[in-house]
């Protein structure tokens, strides 16, 4: 290989590798002890990123037996949950400090 392609080989390697990188990212906000939406779709068989904004003055904690994640977010707050990659499926979640009212899931398809 011509010492010149060896680099333009290693840095197209770079970009692509950081573009596949690049984690897709849902919102969910926490208001009035619910999350909005109370279903969120991610695509199946991708790992993703919730961005959980809890927009009450209290904390929540985000609990998934089925996503096997659980997370504190502190009032007023935002914190970050990765799940996936996912079968295609429906996935449960519940604040736990308020589980009559923050309900959700997740629908991997």
């Amino acid at each position: 290989m011509p010492r010149i392609a060896l680099p333009v080989a290693i840095a197209a390697l770079l970009v692509v590798g950081s573009a596949q990188a690049e984690t897709r990212t849902f919102d969910l906000t926490i208001k009035d002890h619910r999350f909005q939406p109370e279903a969120v779709t991610i695509p199946a068989g991708e790992k993703v990123k919730l961005m959980i904004h809890n927009q009450d003055a209290t904390p929540e904690e985000f609990e998934s037996y089925e996503l096997n994640r659980e997370k504190i977010i502190p009032g007023n707050s935002k914190a970050v949950v990765y799940v996936g990659p996912l079968e295609p499926g429906e996935y449960p979640f519940f604040g736990e400090f308020n589980q009559a009212t923050a309900q959700g899931r997740v629908i991997a398809e």
